[in-house]
């Protein structure tokens, strides 16, 4: 046990070895680092106080002005932090995961905060957005990349935004935008994904799918049952034969088109759904020989729900890759998309990502980004052996169909 301790404790020391240079002085460094020990121990609440009393100190004084005064390279954490995630987890075909969580506040000066809708509560209520980038493979899973969220009440108030330290060059950014930054971010740094997944949010939004295509990385993004989807090219006339909406092409969808397979491993075990894909015309803004498919998973319901009645979910999927693409390709892919809530829950539960009592523009970032980077040396130690991390052992017939239904 005494062996494991040190390890752990080697483990994080060779972290922050690497994030060491950001810091430009011993005592925001020395700080920073009290900060992240203090996110990882098992505290119930993780804020200035409760982090300070980890720390030995006697007042919160330091741990706030590490997040709202002290002179360090917040992104350039950021980059050490991807690039450690992608020294231990990364694979080639690794799958880029993007959302938005919600961190509920009171008052109206915090950074971005208003009435909008949360996915976290699953209702309105007063609070941020964060949008997030995570990282998946078969290794491992974790947040690498954050941006906050700034409503036009805020970007259209530079007063405001001037009174929480909101730079002036900040300008009203959409969250599939934001997502696209921090993608652009990982694929221009070299992080090896073939993969990008996203709920409808912006899997509906065809810019963003067109962005995908433009930097030749497939996805599997949700979209929302009324989607127009355009059909395969009709090999008769060389025409698009035109669109229809997603459920529409689902209803005519022979069933044989449908097979058993698992969405991956979940809590309960395997998560298994029938699932259909079906070929549509090839994107005009990918490579050549790219294909395009819209996938859809179908619940599988129990005996009794059958005897009531009941009408299985149903959930559609644009989807667009490489050569070679098969089906079961496309139904991982789908099925990682979980794992960035997973991300969510054990950063708010582990590390105290939603913990913070800050308002700044700047120190949200401060913080979140400290908070990820506790995260991810819990999924890299999860992942591997602590004490592997110190020497380093890791770095390894039916109705008509309008599509070409997959049998």
């Amino acid at each position: 046990m005494e062996e494991d301790l040190e390890a752990w404790a080697g483990g994080l020391d060779g972290l922050f070895g690497l994030v060491a240079g950001r810091f430009f002085r011993t005592e925001p460094r020395r700080r920073a680092r009290a900060y992240v020990r203090g996110l990882l121990a098992p505290l119930a609440g993780k804020n200035g106080w409760t982090l300070a009393e980890v720390a030995g100190d006697t007042t919160p004084d330091g741990m706030q002005r590490l997040l709202n005064s002290a002179t360090w390279d917040v992104d350039g954490v950021r980059d050490d932090l991807r690039d450690y995630v992608v020294e231990h987890l990364g694979e080639s075909g690794g799958v880029l995961i993007v959302d938005e969580t919600g961190f509920l506040k009171k008052g109206t000066k915090s950074a971005g905060v208003q009435r909008q809708y949360s996915g976290t509560a699953g209702r309105v209520e007063n609070c941020q957005l964060g949008v997030f980038c995570a990282y998946a493979t078969s290794k491992g899973r974790t947040l690498i990349d954050r941006e906050l969220y700034l409503p036009k009440s805020w970007t259209g108030d530079r007063e405001r935004c001037r009174a929480a330290a909101v730079p002036e060059e900040i300008e009203f950014a959409t969250k599939a935008t934001l997502a696209k930054e921090m993608l652009g971010r990982a694929l221009d740094a070299g992080v090896p994904a073939g993969w990008v997944t996203a709920d409808e949010a912006y899997g509906q939004d065809y810019k963003f799918r067109t962005w995908c295509e433009q930097r030749r990385i497939g996805y599997v993004v949700a979209v929302p049952r009324s989607q127009s989807v355009p059909l395969s090219l009709d090999a008769d006339i060389c025409q698009i034969s035109g669109s229809r909406r997603a459920d529409d092409l689902v209803a005519r969808a022979p069933g044989r088109a449908w097979k058993r397979r698992s969405a991956g491993p979940g809590v309960k075990g395997e998560r298994f759904y029938d699932w259909a894909v079906a070929s549509l015309y090839p994107p005009e803004n990918a490579p050549a020989g790219w294909g395009r498919w819209l996938l859809v998973r179908r619940q599988i319901l129990t005996d009794t729900q059958l005897s009531a009645g009941e009408e299985p979910d149903l959930a559609y999927y644009l989807c667009a890759g490489p050569p070679g693409t098969t089906d079961d390709d496309l139904i991982r892919v789908a099925g990682t998309r979980w794992a960035i809530e997973e991300c969510f829950q054990t950063a708010k539960n582990e590390v105290g990502l939603d913990h913070y009592q800050v308002r700044r523009y700047d120190a949200w970032y401060r913080h979140v980004t400290l908070a990820i980077l506790a995260h991810a040396y819990l999924s890299v130690t999860a992942a591997i052996a602590p004490k592997d991390l110190i020497t380093g052992s890791s770095r390894s017939p039916s109705p008509r169909s309008d599509v070409s239904w997959h049998l």
